[in-house]
């Protein structure tokens, strides 16, 4: 259902690095994919790439009474890369909800508060988000640019983001056809050489 990304090479190889990994691991999806996962640690580095995905991985509350979901086109994901040179932390959880969408809003947006200024953007499409780093590159020879709304910013999904390029918390809400919402929490973190994730 979400993304699309334009993130530096490096991260991108990392994802597709994780991608190939578990296609190869796991070619035939089971019916019970939210425990599939994979777990790689080396003295390279760790990897998890899961369909383990839910709001407390995403650092958020669940909206009370909110079911998890799982679209024909994507799934929950959680995928963790962690080495000397660079990390990347990337949760996306999935749910639906029999409030209406201005319910979920309110409350993520209060939520959403302790990480920073909420800003507020209507789309379209899906989120567009910018998740950038430079393997050497030392946070703080710069100041991490924070998250803005993309595009013309209209139309019937809203989207709430806080933080920063590099550490970044987006709940994307919209009505579901018929009643009630769907929304989707995400969290992006990456890092260069030698900073925590």
């Amino acid at each position: 259902m979400f993304h699309s990304f334009r993130i530096r090479l490096a991260t991108a190889a990392a994802f597709a690095l994780a991608a190939a990994i578990v296609s190869f691991a796991a070619p035939q999806k089971s019916d019970n994919d939210q425990d599939k996962h994979l777990d790689i640690h080396s003295s390279a580095g760790d990897l998890h790439v899961g369909a383990d995905a839910d709001a407390q991985k995403a650092g958020l509350p669940l909206y009370p009474g909110a079911r998890l979901r799982h679209d024909k086109d994507s799934d929950n994901a959680n995928v963790g890369l962690l080495t000397d040179a660079f990390g990347i932390k990337f949760v996306i959880a999935k749910y639906e909800s029999d409030d209406a969408p201005q319910k979920v809003i309110d409350y993520y947006r209060e939520r959403l508060k302790k990480f920073g200024k909420v800003v507020e953007c209507h789309t379209r499409d899906h989120a567009d988000m910018h998740a950038d780093f430079d393997d050497n590159d030392n946070e703080s020879d710069h100041r991490p640019q924070e998250v803005k709304c993309e595009g013309d910013n209209s139309g019937p999904i809203t989207e709430l983001k806080v933080g920063t390029e590099r550490n970044q918390h987006v709940v994307s809400i919209e009505p579901q056809e018929g009643r009630g919402s769907k929304f989707t929490l995400v969290y992006v973190h990456t890092r260069g050489r030698q900073t925590d994730i």
